[in-house]
């Protein structure tokens, strides 16, 4: 492949990964310096487990921006970065083991990504990815239209990426097929969260669903884009992949539409397309002599439904850089069916138009319409959007990004209300204040590399002399320090760190035996302690990974009220102190004799001179007045 853009689309058609060759050339001395560069330009990516399987497995491949584009692969450690060498024959295996394990579910894996161009995070549930090494060397990727690749007959997923040294820009998609669920949270170094949510974990089946309806409401093949495995749902192919396994499906299916189209812009009327470029501004065409012209630009013919499914065939295939500013738009329209609607495109549309006609791409209209927020790319040129207008392909971006969490198999919990917020409460005090904090581990402190966890406790000397200052009433400042709520995603659940304030008390608890650990030396006397300080701090990772399966798994969905409830009153429980639960239990065990004892006196009232007088003797009062009381009583 002699272009970047050409080896990257022959990824996307092919399944073949290559090194452009016209960047093969690139001197000894770069590649040096580029490596070096990239030695500290990396990028930390938090897989989370969602897919209710321990046997599930990212990989992480592209082509490396640190080392002339070569072809790379994550090893299993989620961090040494493999360059494999050309084979001696076709379809030779991997050197090295490239499947990362990603534990049980509700666990989080972080692994470190390198610059990459056109990289892909790839993710398998209940079994390995087979990828394969072409001479050259090419790496050969999983294929859902191929029937003989190894991996077809698994549940397998992507989302895409490109992290270079201007941005990290990562999107989901169902450009090619539906098959696990896949959710992006990117935080920037300012400690801004933008999200993508994706499906929720019954996202294929519901895709499913709804294609199998759209062929009983119109008679297309609509259903015939779903793969079954052993009777339960693989996958829902795109249209432009339906076609590839049959080549007859949807023939003509846009016809009817593309001839309304073609009649509404002739005899002079105009179809505007703004490139939304500042070099070719709005472009005006009108049909003419049975082509779409645009006048001094380029002609389009009348796109079968293959073309309009793929973006990328008949008309849609032409090169230049004025005509192929109005392509992506134009087909756009055609996917989305809007052409009819206004004669500005992309300007004057709005989602809310998008697909309404019966004519459209179904497929498309129900990704959107199953995906958490609507995002998500399920067409090539998903990402056309009017003039500040709402995007729709699901894409994240950031030049200054810190960590990417990709979530695979849904959401953690579909709940509006999480059981951490709850746990927060263990910190309150009954006036409203929170108690000061010494909690200085962010809450992404599982990811941190031993080097990074050094420099965090070099700084902890200095941040405990400063919160031990904190008599209480600041509590609430102390608080942000430890546990900033406004910087986590109250919608994200228990996800890895989440959950801490429930597992260490929020500068209590577990977190406190931690801090006993680096020297962070608690003041308080023993009675006034919380009960989590008691709690072994190797107990924390049980109950972590507990809460972390709890909410993963369909039971919590079912049995939500009475779960919150527990975990309300073990939360209120956990935040007394010492001395608070000693008061208590002597209360309890006061009341208790006094109903046991009380019944006793009244029914031998008549001796109580016999009964009362020793009670009375060891309480200092007179025996005939708690005989009158006794006789009240009863």
């Amino acid at each position: 492949m002699a272009t970047l853009a050409a080896a990257l689309q022959r990824a996307k058609v092919d399944h073949i990964l290559q090194q452009p060759t016209d960047l093969a050339s690139k001197s000894t001395a770069n590649v040096d310096a580029a490596l070096s560069a990239a030695a500290s330009t990396t990028l930390t990516v938090a897989l989370v487990n969602n897919t209710g399987s321990s046997n599930a497995y990212a990989y992480v491949n592209g082509l490396a921006g640190g080392n002339n584009d070569a072809v790379y692969l994550l090893e299993s450690d989620g961090k040494t970065v493999y360059y494999p060498t050309s084979p001696s024959s076709n379809g030779s295996a991997l050197a090295v083991d490239c499947a990362i394990p990603l534990g049980a579910p509700g666990s989080t894996t972080t692994i470190t990504v390198p610059l990459t161009d056109g990289g892909r995070i790839w993710f398998s549930r209940d079994a390995t990815l087979t990828f394969l090494l072409n001479e050259g060397p090419a790496l050969v990727e999983p294929s859902p239209t191929n029937t003989a690749d190894p991996n077809y007959n698994i549940y397998w997923d992507f989302c895409e990426f490109t992290f270079n040294t201007s941005q990290l820009y990562v999107n989901i998609t169902c450009v090619d097929f539906v098959c696990l669920p896949i959710g992006l949270s990117l935080e920037n170094t300012s400690g801004t969260v933008t999200t993508v949510e994706g499906l929720p974990a019954d996202g294929l089946d519901t895709v499913c669903s709804e294609l199998t309806a759209q062929t009983a409401s119109d008679g297309q093949g609509w259903s015939d884009l779903i793969v079954t495995l052993n009777g339960a749902n693989l996958r829902a192919l795109s249209p432009n992949n339906g076609i590839v396994m049959n080549s007859s499906l949807f023939d003509g299916y846009y016809d009817p539409y593309v001839t309304e189209v073609w009649d509404k812009y002739s005899n002079g009327a105009v179809l505007t397309i703004d490139t939304q470029t500042s070099t070719y501004g709005s472009l005006n065409g009108t049909v003419e002599n049975d082509v779409l012209t645009f006048s001094g630009v380029g002609t389009f013919s009348q796109p079968s439904s293959a073309d309009i499914f793929s973006n990328s065939t008949g008309p849609f295939a032409q090169s230049g850089a004025e005509i192929e500013a109005i392509i992506p738009r134009l087909a756009a329209a055609f996917v989305r069916s809007t052409l009819l609607i206004d004669a500005v495109q992309p300007d004057d549309e709005v989602v809310s138009t998008y697909y309404t006609n019966t004519i459209t791409d179904h497929y498309a209209r129900i990704c959107h319409a199953t995906e958490l927020d609507g995002k998500g790319y399920a067409f090539p040129y998903d990402d056309v959007t009017p003039t500040g207008g709402a995007d729709q392909s699901g894409y994240l971006s950031d030049p200054n990004p810190s960590v990417l969490t990709v979530t695979v198999g849904g959401p953690s919990t579909t709940s509006t209300v999480k059981l951490r917020d709850m746990a927060t409460r263990v910190a309150q005090r009954p006036g409203g204040r929170q108690q000061a904090q010494h909690q200085r581990v962010p809450r992404d402190a599982g990811w941190l590399f031993p080097e990074d966890e050094k420099k965090m406790l070099a700084g902890s000397e200095s941040d405990a002399s400063s919160n031990d200052n904190n008599d209480g009433s600041d509590g609430g400042a102390a608080s942000d320090e430890g546990y900033n709520s406004a910087s986590v995603d109250l919608e994200k659940g228990l996800g890895r760190g989440k959950h801490d304030a429930f597992c260490k008390g929020v500068g209590g608890g577990f977190q406190d035996a931690q801090d006993v650990a680096v020297g962070a030396v608690s003041s308080s006397s023993f009675m006034t302690r919380p009960l989590t300080s008691l709690v072994p701090p190797g107990w924390g990772e049980r109950v972590t990974s507990l809460l972390e399966r709890l909410e993963a798994s369909p039971v919590y969905a079912r049995t939500r009220p009475l779960v919150d409830l527990v975990v309300r009153l073990l939360t209120l429980f956990l935040s007394m102190s010492v001395r608070a639960l000693v008061s208590r239990v002597t209360m309890a065990l006061f009341l208790v004799l006094f109903y046991l004892v009380m019944p006793m006196l009244s029914r031998n009232h008549a001796g109580a001179g016999v009964h009362v007088a020793p009670v009375a003797q060891f309480l200092g009062v007179d025996p005939v007045n708690i005989t009158e009381v006794v006789t009240s009583l009863s």
